[in-house]
């Protein structure tokens, strides 16, 4: 009895294809920018002296008025009692004067006198009064000066570490004269720089925005931080302004945001991205990274039809979404392309294919 051939096995490829879909993807840039307070103050030391003493913990939050340091005030307070002493003279000398002119107003007018002598104390009064006005504004000078050795905080606000302390000389250089600073961080200003061309972006869709025509385009533009963890922070942010003129050094404009920090999350001096949203892009084409292929810098991918036949498709991609691509051109909606077993196929073959839906990333 003859034995048949054994039956040869199937050696059609089986690949797993996922469909191109169409989705509303946000346009994104991302910028470094560096974070400021809503405001920062610099403590400074406006007279010369040695600290007595640190009144607050450094690293805390503190409040308007409430008293920093103390330096020494007996150089002030001397001066104010010397300037006590010359507006107490001043005063007891024009007390002497309007007595003395006033005896010889009466005496004048009977001709007891003479016009002269009554003109010498009607001067020598007037210039008593200068001397009493003279020593009064020296005195609140050096009464200025002495409330200087107080120093308090100027807003509420988070105070960072002194650049001096108890027993050091303050008010001069090479010592400190900026001794501190206190930083209102309730909302944080963030500053980045756009280029030219991204600023001629912005610009040409706030004049679309302004137009009258009511098919004028509407920009989405909106301000994200993300952190040095690679989380996005909670909060969206506000414009606050763009500078006047494009640095010609560098091409590109300074930006400025503010951000929301009811956590006081956010601290000054951190660098942080802005990632920009300019525009939602309706029915915009997405694919799988991975359904990619890349060679000498062409991007491709392999659609299969309903007969099971490969196709390569050269494409035009746009910027990454998450784990997916925008695809520009190359791709239509609904097409079928190979996602698992790129490697098993080529331009032509016939494959074996099982759809799945591809579930991206989370986008952060």
């Amino acid at each position: 009895m003859a034995c048949g051939s054994p039956p040869k096995p199937d050696m059609t490829p089986r690949v797993v294809t996922t469909p191109v879909i169409t989705d509303t993807v946000p346009v994104y840039r991302e910028y470094v920018g560096q974070v400021y307070g809503r405001q920062d103050v610099p403590i400074r030391a406006r007279v010369e002296g040695w600290i007595e003493g640190l009144h607050f913990s450094e690293g805390t939050l503190v409040k308007e008025g409430q008293l920093l340091y103390t330096i020494d005030p007996q150089p002030f307070e001397e001066q104010v009692a010397r300037m006590q002493g010359e507006f107490a003279a001043a005063r007891i000398n024009a007390t002497k004067a309007k007595s003395d002119l006033d005896r010889y107003e009466p005496l004048a007018a009977i001709n007891a006198v003479s016009q002269s002598d009554l003109d010498a104390a009607r001067a020598t009064y007037g210039a008593s009064e200068a001397q009493v006005d003279a020593a009064g504004a020296n005195l609140r000078v050096a009464e200025i000066q002495l409330g200087y050795t107080r120093v308090k905080s100027p807003i509420n606000g988070l105070i960072g570490k002194t650049a001096a302390r108890r027993g050091e000389f303050v008010g001069r250089d090479p010592n400190p004269v900026i001794i501190n600073t206190v930083s209102a961080i309730d909302s944080v200003r963030v500053q980045f720089y756009l280029s030219e061309r991204d600023y001629l972006y912005v610009a040409r869709r706030a004049l679309d925005r302004d137009a009258d025509s009511a098919h004028a385009p509407r920009p989405h533009v909106a301000f994200e931080l993300l952190l040095a963890d690679g989380s996005r922070y909670p909060e969206n942010g506000r414009f606050d302004f763009m500078d006047r003129s494009v640095d010609p050094a560098t091409g590109t404009i300074l930006v400025q945001v503010s951000f929301p920090n009811p956590d006081l999350l956010i601290r000054p001096g951190q660098f942080a991205k802005v990632r920009v949203r300019f525009e939602l892009l309706p029915d915009a084409l997405l694919i799988p990274q991975r359904a990619v292929r890349e060679f000498q810098g062409r991007h491709m991918a392999y659609v299969v039809d309903a007969e099971g036949i490969v196709h390569e498709r050269r494409l035009e991609l746009g910027p990454a979404h998450g784990d997916r691509y925008l695809v520009e051109d190359g791709l239509e909606a609904g097409e079928r392309i190979v996602l698992e077993g790129v490697q098993k196929v080529r331009d032509g073959i016939q494959v074996l294919a099982t759809d799945t839906v591809f579930t991206p990333k989370r986008v952060p």
